[in-house]
């Protein structure tokens, strides 16, 4: 009898927990229609994101907060959600590189609390430069081919000269740009790199020759160059390619084999380094900054943000935000001290905090190397997420200012920066292995797994 009753005891022990569970389980797209009428708000979001998922002990996680509940429901999935306006919400699915505009200024405040003095963010920049290094696998990849960088097509423009170029910087693997010279420069010149960013057109649209023509007629050497698996590296890579996280590595060894090469140029001056991108080129340029001591000034466009590591692997895919247990671009900019460096920052995306959250954590940053350390932040608060004119105005008055350059070349009767001498070209011109590829080396690789072969990495 006794053994009958814990049977019995254990049965309906087991029945209780599956009506429980079946009980609290609803349709997550149920759930949703709940919160939108309890809480009077309207939820967007892809169908193919909640399709067939549910939710366990749904009733049970809401709380009188909206967002409150709907971070209990919703993380539950892997899903988060951004506000859009007036009770009007979007639903994604987890976005690694994102945190909250609110979560970026507490994880700011955390960072700074690391360090007081030079003394003690010294120690910890090294901490990070070491960690990225060992994350990105720099130390681990072949050397620089010997082959000599192919060069092709100069022509010659009022001012200055443009010619294509594409260097061999894994084997088998080229990335191509063009290089911008004066024509009448004396003396030494400085190297300006200009990594590619997510743009429509690559380093062939026009905004992009505007600022490397500009940098040349102001007396710069310059280079603009493209994404890994963009443009020309498409003849190599397919398009999917670029968001592998080894992407990561190759555009940051891209540019500083692209300036291993540039500093061997006749007049290259190697004090006056400098490196400027927007959007993914935004996150190249800090990177390249906080990794490479020889780039001497940095100019990032539209990506210092404490709440947004890049949504690209080739941005964040090798995991450099993880190191010293957790930093961000900002953290990274301010690598770069007592360096100059210019944040250009915009009103319509995530660099809009920037004159309150993150240029006051850079400039405490740079305060630790006194009077002497320069960066500024001019904000465009009506603009958005670009390089425009007005941004690019103020990356040729901090470059003239800082590496001293003389800008009646580049200037009109009224004294304005102006870019009407400066030729934009169609997309061929610019190409370095001819219009359909004909002319790509034969050693090069013609997929991502035989480039993974050849450098080890599989």
């Amino acid at each position: 009898m006794k053994r009958i009753l814990v049977l019995l005891l254990l049965l309906g022990a087991k029945t209780y927990a599956q009506i429980s569970d079946d009980a609290f389980r609803k349709p997550l797209k149920e759930v949703i229609q709940e919160i939108e009428t309890q809480y009077a708000v309207k939820i967007r979001y892809p169908e193919d994101l909640v399709k067939d998922r549910q939710i366990t002990y749904a009733d049970w996680r809401f709380r009188p907060d909206v967002e409150q509940t709907m971070t209990n429901i919703f993380a539950s999935q892997d899903i988060t959600f951004t506000k859009e306006g007036d009770k009007k919400y979007k639903l994604q699915a987890f976005q690694y590189h994102l945190k909250t505009p609110k979560e970026g200024k507490q994880q700011l405040d955390y960072l700074a609390s690391l360090y007081k003095d030079q003394a003690s963010w010294e120690t910890r920049k090294a901490e990070l430069k070491s960690c990225m290094r060992t994350a990105l696998k720099l130390d681990q990849l072949p050397a620089t081919p010997k082959s000599q960088p192919i060069i092709t097509n100069k022509r010659t423009f009022d001012g200055y000269t443009v010619e294509n170029v594409a260097i061999e910087t894994l084997p088998g693997m080229y990335v191509c740009g063009s290089l911008y010279k004066p024509t009448h420069a004396k003396g030494l010149m400085p190297v300006i790199l200009n990594p590619d960013g997510h743009f429509g057109d690559g380093r062939y649209r026009s905004d992009s020759q505007y600022r490397c023509a500009m940098q040349a007629r102001m007396g710069a050497m310059a280079f603009s160059y493209d994404l890994f698996a963009w443009g020309e590296s498409l003849l190599q890579f397919k398009s999917a390619d670029h968001r592998r996280s080894l992407a990561n590595t190759i555009q940051i060894l891209n540019g500083m084999r692209i300036l291993d090469w540039l500093l061997t140029q006749k007049n290259a001056d190697p004090a006056r380094v400098a490196v400027t991108g927007g959007s993914g080129g935004g996150s190249q340029t800090m990177l390249l900054s906080a990794l490479d001591d020889r780039i001497d000034l940095s100019v990032p466009v539209v990506m210092t943000s404490s709440y947004h590591s890049g949504g690209c692997p080739c941005e964040s895919g090798m995991g450099v935000h993880l190191c010293g247990h957790g930093t961000n671009n900002v953290e990274m900019a301010a690598m770069a001290a007592p360096r100059p460096q210019l944040v250009i920052s915009d009103g319509k995306d995530w660099t809009q905090y920037v004159p309150e959250h993150e240029f006051p954590f850079l400039q405490r940053t740079y305060g630790f190397y006194g009077p002497s350390a320069v960066i500024k932040n001019v904000h465009l608060s009506e603009e958005g997420h670009d390089y425009g004119i007005n941004k690019r105005l103020a990356l040729y008055q901090f470059l003239a200012d800082q590496f001293k350059l003389d800008t009646k070349q580049v200037k009109n009767t009224a004294g304005q920066f102006d870019e009407s001498k400066c030729t934009i070209e169609k997309y061929p011109a610019m190409y370095v292995f001819g219009e359909k590829g004909e002319n790509l080396p034969a050693n090069a690789v013609r997929s991502f797994e035989e480039l993974e072969q050849k450098i080890g990495f599989k």
